[in-house]
Order: structure tokens, then C-alpha cells, then sequence
């Protein structure tokens, strides 16, 4: 390949980097544990709700 042409493989992600590298801070941040707990407390209310069904 000569020099003179460009594939636009690293040059073009570059941006994309760089976007979803960057912290807003309009951004609704959540705590991971509280993310899994709430899965966790919606998982067993669903079973709550199909044992109390029947």
C-alpha cells in the first residue's frame, strides 16, 4: 500500500473514541450493586405475583 492512500481504519474509529470516551454530566449515574438489586427485587416480586396468581 503506498502512502498516499488511506484505508480510514484507525483515523475514522478515532472519533468515535473519543465520543464514548467522554463524561457527561447531564448523565443519570447509577450504582451497578443498585442495578443488580433492583433485578433482583423485580425478579422476586414476579414470582410473588405468580405464587399469590394461583
Amino acid at each position: 500500500m503506498s502512502s498516499g492512500q488511506n484505508s480510514g481504519g484507525l483515523m475514522s474509529s478515532a472519533g468515535l473514541v473519543r465520543y464514548f470516551d467522554a463524561e457527561d454530566r447531564n448523565a443519570i449515574r447509577l450504582d451497578p450493586k443498585s442495578i443488580v438489586a433492583f433485578g433482583l427485587l423485580f425478579g422476586v416480586g414476579v414470582l410473588v405475583l405468580n405464587v399469590v396468581a394461583f
